[in-house]
Order: structure tokens, then C-alpha cells, then sequence
């Protein structure tokens, strides 16, 4: 059986909401070729600019704001990618394909490789009993308890601000995509090769041109900043109070959509910069719908339009989550006072 990137589990009668969200899910070559060819001449523009900056010895902090402006354009072709790895972004399968592995070079992911892990993500989300898949590591409050204090230790680093938002983005991006996830198919593997020796002929051609200080010094940054970025939008997709979260024997696929993942009420130009990935509910209900069509799909359907969004200030408070407590069904944090009157410690 061919794999395939939009699968979505069903349980049960599909709800009608849901079929009334089919008309958004189609692609519009207009619109895709328009938001690439615009983002991507920005993007090789603004790093033009900062190469020379930093080779006419500007100081360093004009290159980092540039480089703020670098990371939102990467974000931005970032969404691209995962459009292209759920066949969305484009008309043709084939130019998914090929675009996805173009924005996946420029983003640093291998394509199948991690269309085949984030296909595994929408298949689990939500469910208790699947976790490990393309997600931020989430303990409930019973297992913390039961774990050896390394293991607790070692969850209170990975749940720190610092490595979740900061050290562990880079990481991800720099070093984990260069090697196949454990899920990973022959072709996935290839992927894998395939971007990692591209970016050692870029790197080798910088240094042939501008050098690879020069190089490091402006890709670094963006990658860093747009890495940042990214892991906190996926982190708040999922991890925002009254999120839904069950057992595989109650878990449903259609409460995960409306309930399990977020509506990040943003800023327009905010929306723009992260491909309207905000309207993420839209985006697990159907991820076949282009992130171009997705605030259109919200105000054309008044279920989804109903969702209580998660506004940017709310965002903020959830960094304070750790844990998923089963018995009151909600996050909370390593200090939270459970039901048998002992702090999770």
C-alpha cells in the first residue's frame, strides 16, 4: 500500500463540519508559485545583504537584526515544506515533491524522512497511549511519579525553557535531521543522504566564494532565531490549557482537531509570516488544505470559526506546563498538587 501523507484515522461517522471543509483542500498553482517565488527572492535578497554586511565589517548586531527578518522568511518556507509534504501546496504530486525538497534543503529537513515522521504525528496527536512520534515528550503526573529521579531530572532539563526553546530547536535542525528517524522507509533514508550531502556542496561552495565564516556567520543566526521559532509554534499547537488528550480506548481523532490543537490568534502579518500555521485546528481537521486557503476555510465554516482561539499573551502562561494530569484532565506543572495530597517533586 502506497504511503500516504494526508491520511487522517477515523472513528466513527465523520462529522459534517468535516465535509464541509472539502472545497478549501485544493490547490491553487496562482497562489502557491506567487508565495514562493516572492518569499524565496526576499529571502535570497535579505541574505545577500547580510553577507555583505558582515564581509564589509558592519557591526554584527546590524547583520542579527537582518537576521530576525532572515528567520521569518525561513519559517515561512518552512511552512511551504509541510504543505508540500501533505501534497497540499502544489496541484501535482510530483511538484510537491520537487518543491518540498527545495524548501526542505533551504530549511535544513530531509523531505520523506520527515513527511513520513509528521504523517505519524497526525495519526497519535492526542492520544496518550501513542505518544513519541513527532512530538514534544509529554509526561502525565502518574509516570513522573514513578520515575527514577534521573529520569526526572532528565525530563526537568528536556521541559526547561532554555533547551526546550533554544538549545533543543538547534539541535533539532542542525544535527537530528542529518541522520533518519527510527520510523524511517528506504526512501526516507535517501532523503536523508540527499540533503545532507546538498548542504555539504553548499557549504563547500561558500567557502570557494564567500567563505564559510562569512557563510556561518549569516545562516547561523537565521537558522538559530527561525529554529526558535518554529519549536515554539509547535509546542503552543498542542500544549495550551483545555487542550484534548485520551486514552487510545476513548481517544477521538475529531475532538484532537477541534480540541487538541490550538487557533494561535495572531497578528496579521504574523499569520503571514508563519503561513497561517495559527489556524492549526483547520490544519489537523484536514491537512490537505494549503496554509494559503486556511483562513479562508476558518471564516467559511462556523464550527471551526467557533473555536476559543489562544491569543499571544495566553501563549506566554504555557510555558508553565510539564505534566498531563489524567484525573483532572489538564496540564499543569511540576509543582501542581495532586490528588493524594503530594507535590509532583
Amino acid at each position: 500500500m502506497p504511503f500516504n501523507p494526508i491520511v487522517i484515522v477515523t472513528r466513527g461517522e465523520k462529522p459534517t463540519w468535516y465535509q464541509d471543509t472539502a472545497p478549501f483542500a485544493r490547490a491553487s498553482l496562482r497562489k502557491a508559485i506567487w508565495q514562493l517565488s516572492t518569499t524565496l527572492a526576499a529571502y535570497f535578497l535579505l541574505f545577500a545583504l547580510m553577507v555583505f554586511t558582515v564581509r564589509q565589517d558592519y557591526p554584527y548586531v546590524v547583520t542579527l537584526a537582518l537576521a530576525v527578518c532572515g528567520a521569518a522568511l525561513f519559517v515561512r518556507i518552512f511552512i511551504f515544506f509541510h504543505d508540500c509534504t501533505h501534497g497540499a501546496f502544489l496541484p501535482s504530486p510530483r511538484w510537491n515533491r520537487n518543491v518540498g525538497y527545495l524548501c526542505g534543503l533551504m530549511t535544513f529537513t530531509p523531505f520523506h524522512d520527515w513527511r513520513r515522521s509528521h504523517a505519524g504525528h497526525h495519526m497519535s496527536a492526542g492520544n496518550l497511549d501513542r505518544r513519541g512520534i513527532g512530538d514534544i515528550t509529554l509526561m502525565t503526573v502518574a509516570e513522573y511519579q514513578a520515575a527514577s529521579p534521573l529520569r526526572r531530572l532528565a525530563y526537568r532539563l528536556y521541559r526547561h525553557p532554555l533547551v526546550t526553546f533554544v538549545i533543543g530547536p538547534t539541535y533539532y535542525f542542525l544535527v537530528r535531521n542529518r541522520y533518519p528517524s527510527k520510523i524511517a522507509k528506504k526512501p526516507d533514508v535517501y532523503s536523508v543522504v540527499i540533503i545532507d550531502l546538498a548542504l555539504l556542496v553548499i557549504a563547500t561552495l561558500a567557502e570557494l566564494t564567500i567563505s564559510l565564516r562569512t557563510y556561518l556567520l549569516v545562516q547561523g543566526p537565521i537558522l538559530v532565531f527561525a529554529a526558535s521559532v518554529g519549536i515554539w509554534l509547535f509546542y503552543i499547537q498542542h500544549q495550551f490549557q483545555g487542550v484534548y488528550w485520551a486514552r487510545q480506548a476513548s481517544w477521538d481523532p475529531w475532538r484532537v482537531a477541534l480540541e487538541g490543537a490550538s487557533y494561535y490568534q495572531l497578528p496579521r502579518w504574523l499569520h503571514w509570516a508563519t503561513g497561517n500555521i495559527g489556524f492549526h485546528h483547520i490544519h489537523h481537521a484536514r491537512p490537505g488544505i494549503p496554509n494559503y486557503r486556511l483562513r479562508e476555510c476558518h471564516e467559511g465554516v462556523p464550527v471551526l470559526k467557533s473555536v476559543r482561539p489562544l491569543t499571544l499573551r495566553e501563549s506566554l502562561g504555557t510555558v508553565s506546563f510539564k505534566l498531563w494530569d489524567e484525573d483532572l484532565q489538564r496540564l499543569v506543572g511540576f509543582r501542581h498538587q495532586v490528588a493524594d495530597g503530594q507535590h509532583a517533586k
